[in-house]
């Protein structure tokens, strides 16, 4: 018998990082059950939850007795532990190059973070103009982009990966909310948002 899973997700069910594992699961058809943590009540600083999640973040995941924080890395164990559709290359290069962009959606581009949190994806858009150091931001998304998805392509590395969840989701923040986005990658990200887990996350009720 499979040890149980539970996923701590945000209550606002906002969280880019929280959908990128609740899609993982759903892409290697894991049963799971999924516990909302509000973190506006700081619900995540409380004594269950901290003792539970060593970074007190959400998404975290516990399989059985065993308890992980950070998505990427939840990503990476569910992949390797469980059977099913591989969530990223197994080609070692260009598993490498999913990583690379997964850690650098994660850490730069603060300002497109900033002025286009996922509020203007799930919530509705901002009819805040971006910022001029937020569209050198952008522009340096598409750059990479641009570089990374071959032309015609469907994914980034011929199969799909958690890598397309994750930057489609990081295009969509500007496309869902009417900034100007090239054409080949908004459509890329629009494509990639229709993928049935993906649908999944973006109709739980907020």
């Amino acid at each position: 018998m499979q040890d149980p899973i539970r996923l701590y997700v945000d209550a606002q069910f906002a969280s880019p990082y929280a959908m990128s594992v609740f899609v993982a699961l759903h892409e290697k058809q894991l049963a799971f059950d999924m516990l909302p943590v509000d973190l506006a009540a700081l619900e995540h600083r409380g004594a269950g939850f901290s003792q539970l999640s060593l970074t007190q973040r959400v998404p975290t995941l516990v399989h059985g007795d065993f308890a992980l924080s950070e998505s990427s890395a939840i990503t990476e164990y569910i992949d390797e532990v469980f059977p099913g559709a591989p969530l990223y290359p197994t080609e070692p290069r260009a598993k490498a190059r999913a990583r690379q962009l997964q850690a650098w959606l994660r850490s730069d581009l603060m300002p497109i973070r900033q002025e286009r949190s996922t509020e203007v994806v799930f919530f509705g858009p901002s009819s805040v103009p971006l910022s001029a150091v937020a569209q050198v931001s952008a522009r340096s998304l598409f750059d990479a982009v641009e570089a990374m998805l071959p032309v015609d392509a469907q994914n980034l590395f011929g199969e799909w990966s958690i890598a397309d969840v994750d930057l489609a989701l990081m295009l969509n923040r500007l496309v869902l909310n009417g900034d100007a986005v090239p054409q080949r990658l908004a459509a890329y990200a629009t494509r990639q948002w229709q993928r049935p887990s993906v649908q999944r996350w973006v109709a739980l009720a907020r």
